[in-house]
């Protein structure tokens, strides 16, 4: 394996950890915005309430898209797979 196929398959690899992790990283952040603007806006600075509402969108979010995002890590899987007797000789 060459240094430049090495370094082709990380990419590969990165860019579906961004795939994968990016809406759902995108979701809490949204979440965790607002509920800090509504509680600097209340005056309610209880950390568990940002807590659960980062979760609850966390879990909403792995509901709706969890088989899409599930279904590029297998693409990705079987398609490295298929590709180690190329990469090996």
């Amino acid at each position: 394996m060459t240094p430049e196929t090495a370094i082709t398959e990380l990419s590969r690899g990165l860019e579906l950890a961004l795939m994968v992790g990016g809406p759902l990283l995108l979701v809490v952040l949204v979440v965790g915005v607002v509920v800090g603007l509504l509680q600097a806006a209340t005056q309610v600075n209880e950390p568990t309430v940002a807590f659960v509402a980062k979760a609850v969108a966390m879990v909403v979010a792995l509901a709706a898209m969890g088989s899409f995002l599930l279904g590029q890590m297998v693409e990705f899987t079987i398609a490295l797979f298929q590709r180690i007797p190329s990469l090996v000789g």
